[in-house]
C-alpha cells in the first residue's frame, strides 16, 4: 500500500509523538513476544533470530540486538552517508525492544499461553504479527528512532518503492529467510516457523500500509530521506 510523504509536517504535539512512541515499543515487543512464545511462526526477523540463537550459544535477546547492528550498517551504505543521530536512535530503540521482547516471552511461557487450544494459539500469533505491523506503522510515521529492520524497510519503502509498504516489506525479509535457511541446513531443525510465519510473509506489509490509514490517522509521516 503506498501513501502520500510529507516531510515537514509538524502539527502533532510533542507529547502526543511520545504517547504514540511509547505505545510503539509496546505493541511491537508484544507482538513479538506472541509470536516467539506461541512457537506457530514469528515475524520472518524474529524467526530467523530464534533458528540462528538455537545452533550458538548466543541468547534470544543478544541475538536480536546483533542483527539489529548488522542492519544498521547495511542502512549506512544504502544511504551513502553516516548519520550519527540516526544510529544512536537505532541503538537506543533496539535496548529496550530487545529486553522486552525476552521478558514477555518469558513470561507468556509461564502463563501457559502455549497450552492453548490451537485455533485460539493460531489467533493470538497472527494478532502478535498485526500488533508487530501496527507498531511499525506508528514509530514508522513518528520517525524519531526506529528499530534498524523497519528504518531498512521506510529508506527502501520510499526510496525505491515510491512509498508501497507492501514490496519494501517482502525486499526486508529475503535477509532473514537467508539466514533461516543456512541454520536449518546446519541444525536440520526449524523453529518459529509455522501458520504465523506465512501471515506475516503475506500479510505483515500492507498491514503496515492500512495502519499508516485507519491508526491515528492523524498522524503523518515526518522527517523523512
Amino acid at each position: 500500500m503506498k501513501v502520500t510523504q510529507n516531510r515537514n509536517l509538524e502539527t502533532t504535539s510533542m507529547g502526543l509523538l511520545l504517547g504514540y512512541f511509547i505505545l510503539s515499543i509496546f505493541l511491537n515487543s508484544l507482538g513479538n513476544a506472541l509470536t516467539v512464545s506461541l512457537n506457530l511462526g514469528s515475524a520472518l526477523w524474529t524467526a530467523a533470530a530464534v533458528n540462528i540463537a538455537k545452533i550458538t550459544p548466543i541468547s534470544l535477546s543478544a541475538m536480536l540486538f546483533i542483527s539489529g547492528f548488522i542492519v544498521i550498517i547495511v542502512n549506512l551504505v544504502i544511504l551513502k552517508k553516516v548519520n550519527v543521530k540516526r544510529i544512536l536512535g537505532n541503538l537506543i530503540f533496539m535496548t529496550p525492544f530487545s529486553v522486552l521482547v525476552g521478558i514477555f516471552a518469558t513470561e507468556l511461557v509461564k502463563l501457559g499461553i502455549h497450552s492453548l487450544n490451537l485455533p485460539v494459539r493460531i489467533f493470538l500469533d497472527c494478532l502478535g504479527v498485526v500488533l508487530i505491523a501496527i507498531a511499525i506503522s506508528l514509530y514508522q510515521r513518528i520517525n524519531w528512532m526506529l528499530h534498524p529492520v523497519d528504518d531498512l524497510m521506510q529508506i527502501i519503502r520510499f526510496k525505491y518503492f515510491k512509498g508501497s509498504s507492501t514490496i519494501a516489506q517482502l525486499v526486508t525479509f529475503t535477509p532473514p529467510i537467508v539466514a533461516i535457511i543456512i541454520s536449518v541446513i546446519v541444525s536440520h531443525h526449524i523453529y518459529a516457523i509455522n501458520v504465523g510465519t506465512i501471515f506475516a510473509l503475506l500479510c505483515q506489509g500492507p498491514i503496515v500500509g492500512i495502519a499508516d490509514k485507519i491508526v491515528f490517522p492523524s498522524l503523518k509521516h515526518r522527517n523523512l530521506d
